[in-house]
């Protein structure tokens, strides 16, 4: 029996070697700088230029390196819990975590997000999707803490998201796995029948706080929507999603996503998708989601909410075009004037460029319509064609741009970054990455503003690049100069995690604006204390409060009677009121519970059941003084 899988796999690798062949001919290689350890060191006391915020992938975390020294800063954890510093754990935080599923402690992270002004990086939020149970979080950098998460219902797989408009008016998320809409438990053969669908969701963000909000839906065609972008600049009324399995297989989508030349990039108004709501054209349509808020010193809130506003596309004429684009396109990219609409076509010999003016100028001539998908016309494929890249590289996944001119690719089956001028479509460098190479990030190569100069690629495989330490390796990335005319690279380091996806801002945006410490006067949290002569233990029945303050060297109250099947709430205030003295605190043996990290001028709450009768030790976990090992104390647990 001939396996059709095979056979596939051959001609897509003798499609692709073919075009590789070709591919490094008249183009420079980029190379190893011969000073790239004075260009990477940074010196004692000196700071890095550059914050790089990377997604952790199946950690469902985000950590924070500087660069060029590629230095982790921070793991900021957003959605899975973090023993380290107790989020998820204690009674702050454990509601951020709270979904329509109940409590889910894990998930999958892929795209970061920042906030922008007028196109340009502001430094105020960055944004992070979770892909296993659709979510999308706020991560406040003024303290680096995760602030919100708001689910997102008639969806499956999160991943084409948070996509930000030019001044972030709106997050954008579409789904990754199509499903019944509503959910029902459809034969999954209904998939290729069009019963499958996916969802475009406008996520508002409020202008000031930054609350995040759902304002509508929109019904799209059971596709797989992925990595996207919204416009800029003349474009700015416009997102782009690229989308793959056109075919809408539902079996060995290697295969059956994998037939049709081209599938297509979504172009939405999401302006006239707006005006379309606000004329009563949307409709009420059920989906219960959550919203979770940490405010500043006080516990999560998680509120449940139902409904949410559907529009259909053919309720709202020039709303949506599908543009024709090959193959199984992974990355959609605008580049910093908004005119160019890249596409990464996982399957492709070429790199597919559209214009944004051709667009706009032939979207709604018959003529230049192919056909229609549910009320979507598919606008001809040359008909918005600025260019090809030709025969660029192997797996070309995603785009961005240094503000100079040029654009890099990221190219997985050949493990490197190809640069190339916009215009011309001439490749210009190979850029040989270690190995296989997902996303990249420029400083600021996705807004108006590219700031240039360093480009990190995220790689998969790491094998030979460092010292074995079992059967799994570290992920990696690997940093670039590209502020000259030709690119060198620079170094590599493991990551935290499945690095996807990365933003990099200028460190001068973000770090005279971080807090240093809470005030005290201004904490609000209702079981705060704020001096020692104040603390004290409450019972209520077989419920205590202790009310309890921690600062060098010492906790208070400092011993606690217990009686066995207690339920006990120790609320610690830091009373330190200067700058990187937390104090931690755990309890010896506790089982459901990891310790607190608290830092100056904040209340957080470990909650503990009192276990059989014995002595157990208290005391503070993170290292604040010479007489850090004294500040412990102990817990009586009396029948």
């Amino acid at each position: 029996m001939i396996n059709i899988s095979k056979l596939i796999h051959v001609a897509i690798g003798i499609a692709l070697f073919a075009s590789f062949a070709n591919c490094s001919k008249g183009a420079a290689t980029a190379t190893l700088a011969s000073d790239a350890a004075s260009r990477v060191y940074v010196a004692p006391g000196e700071k890095d230029e550059v914050y790089a915020f990377l997604s952790g992938g199946f950690s469902g975390q985000m950590s924070v390196y500087g660069i060029p020294s590629a230095r982790l800063f921070k793991i900021i954890p957003v959605f899975s819990v973090f023993p380290e510093n107790g989020y998820g754990f204690d009674e702050e935080t454990k509601d951020m975590l709270k979904t329509t599923h109940g409590y889910v402690p894990w998930d999958d992270s892929h795209h970061v997000e920042a906030s922008m002004t007028d196109g340009k990086q502001d430094g105020r939020w960055m944004f992070l999707n979770a892909n296993n149970t659709p979510r999308l979080a706020r991560i406040d950098l003024k303290s680096f803490e995760t602030k919100e998460i708001l689910e997102i219902p008639n969806t499956a797989g999160n991943h084409a998201s948070p996509f930000a408009t030019e001044n972030t008016e709106y997050l954008m998320a579409a789904t990754r796995f199509s499903v019944p809409v509503p959910q029902s438990n459809a034969p999954i053969d209904s998939f290729s029948k069009g019963g499958f669908k996916g969802t475009v969701t406008m996520v508002k963000v409020e202008k000031d706080s930054g609350r995040l909000s759902i304002e509508l839906q929109v019904l799209v065609p059971g596709f797989n929507y992925d990595l996207s972008h919204c416009g800029k600049k003349k474009s700015h009324d416009w997102c782009f999603f690229s989308s793959y399995n056109s075919e809408q297989a539902h079996k060995m989508l290697e295969v059956g996503a994998s037939k049709k030349d081209k599938d297509f990039i979504l172009a939405f108004n999401w302006v006239r998708a707006k005006e379309c709501k606000d004329k009563g054209k949307a409709y009420n349509f059920g989906g219960d989601y959550v919203n979770n808020f940490h405010e500043e010193n006080k516990a999560a809130v998680s509120t449940k909410l139902s409904g949410v506003k559907m529009l259909n596309p053919k309720d709202c004429p020039g709303m949506m075009y599908y543009m024709p684009t090959p193959k199984s396109p992974h990355g959609t990219d605008v580049d910093s004037t908004g005119e160019y609409i890249v596409g990464g076509g996982k399957l492709a010999s070429v790199i597919p460029v559209h214009s944004f003016s051709k667009m706009m100028e032939v979207k709604d001539k018959k003529e230049h319509h192919s056909t229609e998908i549910e009320g979507i016309p598919v606008l001809k494929y040359e008909s918005t064609l600025a260019g090809e890249v030709k025969k660029p590289c192997l797996g070309p996944l995603h785009t961005e741009f240094d503000g100079k001119g040029y654009a890099y690719t990221s190219c997985f089956v050949s493990s490197e970054v190809v640069k190339w001028k916009l215009g011309t479509w001439e490749v210009v460098q190979h850029l040989p990455a270690y190995y296989s190479v997902g996303h990249l990030s420029i400083v600021g190569g996705s807004s108006t503003e590219p700031y240039g100069k360093y480009l990190i690629a995220m790689n998969k495989i790491t094998k030979d690049r460092y010292l074995p330490v079992g059967m799994e390796l570290p992920q990696s990335a690997q940093l670039y100069d590209i502020s000259s005319g030709k690119a060198e690279l620079l170094s590599d380091f493991p990551t935290v995690g499945e690095p996807h996806y990365s933003q990099m801002i200028p460190a001068k945006l973000i770090m005279e604006k971080t807090v240093k410490l809470y005030p005290l006067e201004e904490n609000k949290h209702p079981y705060a204390t704020k001096s020692e002569k104040d603390t004290r233990i409450v019972k209520m029945g077989s419920t205590v409060h202790v009310y309890m303050t921690a600062i060098r060297s010492h906790f208070k109250p400092d011993t606690i009677e217990a009686r066995t099947g207690e339920t006990f709430f120790f609320h610690v205030t830091n009373l330190e009121q200067d700058y990187d003295i937390p104090h931690g605190f755990a309890i010896s043996g506790a089982p459901n519970m990891t310790n607190l990290l608290i830092m100056p001028g904040e209340t957080r709450t470990f909650k503990w059941v009192a276990p059989k009768p014995g002595i157990y030790p208290f005391y503070c976990t993170d290292f604040c003084s010479a007489l850090h090992q004294e500040m412990q104390q102990y817990i009586r647990v009396s029948p």
